[in-house]
């Protein structure tokens, strides 16, 4: 290839059929716990080489666990993890060779140049020194990286890092790239970057397993979704068909600023008979509002409106939309992904888990 991404695909051992044959990685019933803290319970997915697959749920649903395990970086308590064809658990060196994993949290050597990072990691997958030398200047100009990359990474913003982060996960070619929330942090132009790189590789091929807890990030790069909860997948096909199932539009609905539960009822039993809704749930996790499915290319807003007043409910706040991921993700459990990040919180051992995950266990 002329960008040297994926030369590896044009010459070698490597242009065999099998990759094409095979899932790019499999999970079945996949379980790991930190101590008492069931952190993944059930996480069964297939994703196929050449796509872009996001896994979308709240921080503490099990996603880092579940990448971690097949990048084999922890093992599971139980289940199957295959990467392109090879066991995770029976034969880890093969599957590191065929994957790259860029975590969360960039690590750099602050007194390292990003140039001279690019060359130990290279050595590191025993690259010869000119074909190292091409994967190093290809990786520079796909990332933008050439006002950097002879500066020491400590004197980096946080999207540079990332950029690098993604060159040194790149190096070596992996048939599939994982990455841990890739753009938390970062601004508008260095997400945008990241985006525009992601696509790139998998114009050229590889497959993609990332993971997030943004649904624009999801539904802007995903060629299919896996929306995990309380470490069960809850969802899993292409973004667009996951909201059509839905059947509908959205209208979120607030009587006051903290609603009641007997006054939600009460407003969810009127307009539970209205025609055009379709289902009414109430979050309590928002102050008691009201989520309405109502059917598309009616006047369902002026509707609900005229029901109220005529039934002499108040109206604090309306607002109709078309079906998002996190309609998907609140039709499933009942709240949204904001809700369940702020549940989360506070009920985790952070300090065991970490120190888990540093054993590799």
């Amino acid at each position: 290839a002329e960008d040297g991404i994926r030369d590896y695909k044009v010459t070698g051992v490597q242009t065999c059929a099998l990759p094409f044959l095979v899932a790019a990685v499999k999970i079945e019933h996949l379980k790991k716990a930190y101590g008492p803290v069931q952190a993944v319970e059930d996480v069964s997915l297939t994703i196929e080489p050449g796509e872009i697959f996001g896994l979308l749920g709240p921080n503490g649903a099990g996603k880092t666990t579940t990448i971690r395990c097949v990048c084999t970086l922890a093992n599971p308590d139980s289940g199957r993890v295959e990467v392109m064809g090879i066991p995770v658990l029976a034969q880890p060196q093969r599957v590191r060779q065929r994957l790259g994993y860029i975590a969360q949290e960039v690590a750099l050597d602050k007194v390292l140049t990003g140039r001279e990072l690019m060359k130990l990691q290279a050595a590191l997958y025993h690259l010869p020194g000119t074909l190292a030398q091409q994967r190093i200047e290809a990786m520079i100009r796909l990332l933008e990286l050439e006002a950097w990359v002879d500066q020491k990474t400590g004197t980096y913003s946080g999207g540079i890092k990332k950029r690098l982060d993604l060159a040194l996960g790149m190096l070596h070619q992996p048939d599939v790239l994982v990455l841990d929330e890739p753009t938390v942090g970062l601004d508008i132009e260095s997400r945008s970057a990241v985006w525009a790189f992601l696509r790139q590789l998998r114009a050229n091929g590889t497959t993609i397993l990332i993971t997030s807890h943004y649904l624009e990030e999801i539904d802007a790069l995903a060629n299919r979704v896996g929306i995990i909860d309380q470490g069960r997948v809850i969802a899993a096909g292409r973004p667009t068909d996951l909201k059509d199932q839905l059947g509908g539009d959205r209208i979120t609905l607030r009587l006051q600023e903290f609603t009641t539960p007997t006054e939600a009822e009460a407003a969810k039993d009127l307009l539970t008979n209205l025609s055009c809704v379709q289902d009414v749930i109430i979050n309590a996790a928002q102050g008691n509002s009201l989520n309405l499915v109502v059917d598309r290319q009616t006047e369902a807003l002026m509707m609900v409106q005229q029901a109220m007043a005529r039934a002499g409910l108040p109206i604090f706040g309306i607002a109709q939309s078309r079906p998002s991921l996190d309609d998907v993700y609140l039709a499933a459990t009942g709240r949204t992904l904001m809700d369940a990040e702020l549940a989360a919180v506070g009920q985790r051992d952070l300090k065991q888990e970490k120190k888990q995950a540093m054993k590799g266990g």
